[in-house]
């Protein structure tokens, strides 16, 4: 066993084409570190919607060059086999460790195998590389990024020639692709041949920035602004300042992109202690609300005064004002979010006369759903201008919730005060979230087939009326690993347990509705929202063993 693990090990480090990884494994060789080498030969990183994502390191359970040249190999050879050999592919990248590399290394692979590429200017927000797809109609775009990960992740996001995030079956076939690369010595790597873009493309984005807007709204909302070590500054100060907003003030500690993110323990605003920084700032300048993106800046998050301080909306608070928003700015078309979030936005959208629709978790079947006009999920992602970027997107959604505050703000109003008459109109939803980050998979495997072994019955002293298993389907979604519970009573409590795509974590998202009759009710019916949103939570902890 220990002489195959080295075998294979050193047949790795023949081929790893990158001095630094090369270097790594060749010192956890030499040393001997059998359960270091183990951890990392265990098996591959494995290709699925979600792309690639892990740690970066050497071998092939981590993200590393070798592992980045044989997903590009994959998916050049499905786009040959789809008949698109010819077309072009477009690379951006974020400014995490590695991520200038894997983005070369890619375009390097696609002109090898025949097909054109061409590389965003310098680490850009994701947003531009989707709207860069349809906008130069190429067959398919790569994202260099891990979005709100830990410093040492680093990952792989495909989008097709639509612009949106691969689903089932391209990514088995892709997968499947990869799997036939025997050797990197197969993989042809081209020297030269592809296009780095100019600032253009950026600018035709910006351009596009600009239609989210009412052409004469007010544009008077003064916004802290934090990019969290991220890409997202540069191009969110532009669009604010072609729209006519005041200029953002910056969290100046997080302004400038760093892949070490060293103020942050997880650099994700919806993190403990990662919006401490943002609140100080505003503490200091006052300004009407604060807006946070993620690294790559395709999430937005938003936080409002709050008794003498600050306070984060959830995301399903900001995604029902945006609806709101686009209800009162005359939108037409279908309404769509994820069935983790709130069913606010089916109320909102059924006031309206509009089409509502649940997808499963993710942007990739979000985009999808047809004559989308605005998509959202509770990870604080909306897609608000989908004819030009059909993935969430960061930048203009911060866009709109400015115009939002702006336009409240002429009527001495605030988000806060459009969230009461929300509830009010259509019922206090009242959202929550149980997430357990773990560093052994198993415990996530353990908790879920704990819960389908013995479904809870009960879960704050309410009977659990429906309990469905979502890895069966449903008659409006394709499987998935999930579980969903409806309570009974009045408050129409709702659970939705389910692995995140993305991260080591458990998610259990947590919903509560409690009728309001008036404005006067609001406060006791968010204490009866909390208490029982409380108890779900230590309920739920208990059956499922975390």
């Amino acid at each position: 066993m220990t002489q195959d693990l080295i075998a294979r090990a050193n047949a790795w480090l023949a081929e790893d084409p990158d001095g630094e990884t090369r270097e790594e494994l060749a010192k956890l060789i030499e040393s001997q570190d059998l359960d270091e080498l183990a951890a990392r030969f265990a098996g591959t990183l494995q290709f699925g919607t979600a792309g690639l994502r892990g740690e970066l390191g050497a071998g092939p359970m981590r993200m590393n060059r070798a592992i980045v040249i044989r997903a590009a190999a994959g998916l050049a050879g499905y786009l040959k086999a789809k008949g698109r050999g010819d077309g072009l592919v477009v690379i951006g990248y974020d400014a995490r460790y590695k991520s200038a590399d894997f983005a070369r290394d890619t375009a390097a692979v696609m002109v090898g195998a025949g097909l054109r590429a061409a590389v965003l200017p310098r680490p850009l927000p994701t947003p531009v590389l989707a709207f860069a797809i349809r906008q130069l109609g190429a067959v398919a775009g790569v994202e260099v990024t891990a979005s709100h990960n830990p410093p040492r992740d680093n990952g792989y996001k495909v989008y097709l020639g639509d612009g949106s995030q691969i689903v089932p079956p391209a990514d088995a076939e892709i997968a499947a692709e990869i799997a036939a690369v025997a050797s990197l010595d197969d993989v042809e790597r081209a020297a030269e041949g592809w296009e780095t873009l100019g600032d253009e493309i950026v600018e035709a984005y910006l351009a596009r920035t600009d239609a989210v807007l009412a052409p004469s709204s007010p544009r008077t909302a003064r916004v802290v602004y934090t990019a969290m070590h991220g890409v997202g500054k540069d191009v969110l100060t532009a669009a604010f300042a072609r729209a006519g907003f005041p200029a953002p003030v910056l969290v100046e500690e997080q302004a400038e992109p760093d892949p070490a993110f060293p103020t942050v323990a997880f650099p994700n605003p919806e993190e403990p202690g990662a919006m401490d920084l943002a609140f100080a700032a505003a503490r200091r300048a006052q300004p009407d609300i604060i807006i946070a993106n993620d690294p790559d800046a395709d999430r937005c998050a938003v936080a409002v005064p709050h008794e003498d301080d600050w306070r984060m909306l959830r995301g399903d608070e900001v995604g029902a004002l945006l609806a709101a928003h686009l209800v009162h700015k005359g939108a037409t078309g279908a309404f769509a979010e994820s069935i983790v979030s709130s069913s606010l936005l089916g109320r909102i959208a059924d006031a309206a006369g509009l089409r509502h629709e649940e997808t499963l978790t993710g942007f990739k079947w979000i985009a999808r759903v047809e004559g989308l006009r605005y998509g959202y999920e509770e990870a604080l992602g909306y897609c608000v201008d989908p004819e030009g970027v059909r993935d969430k997107d960061g930048i203009t959604a911060a866009l709109l919730v400015a115009e939002l505050a702006s336009e409240l703000k002429e009527h001495d109003r605030t988000l806060t005060d459009l969230l009461d008459d929300l509830a009010v109109a259509h019922g206090l939803h009242a959202t929550d979230q149980l997430s357990v980050r773990v560093e052994d998979l198993s415990v996530i495997a353990d908790a879920m087939r704990t819960l389908r072994e013995q479904p809870p019955a009960r879960l704050a002293g309410l009977q659990v009326v429906t309990a469905e298993d979502l890895t069966r389907g449903t008659e409006a979604l394709p499987p998935t690993d999930g579980l969903r519970y409806y309570l009974e009573g009045e408050f129409k409590a709702r659970v939705i347990v389910r692995p995140s795509g993305t991260e080591p974590k458990l998610k259990c998202y947590l919903e509560v509705v409690v009728p309001v009759a008036d404005a006067s009710e609001l406060s006791t019916a968010r204490e009866s929202a909390t208490r029982i949103l409380s108890a779900i939570k230590t309920d739920l902890a208990s059956a499922a063993g975390i």
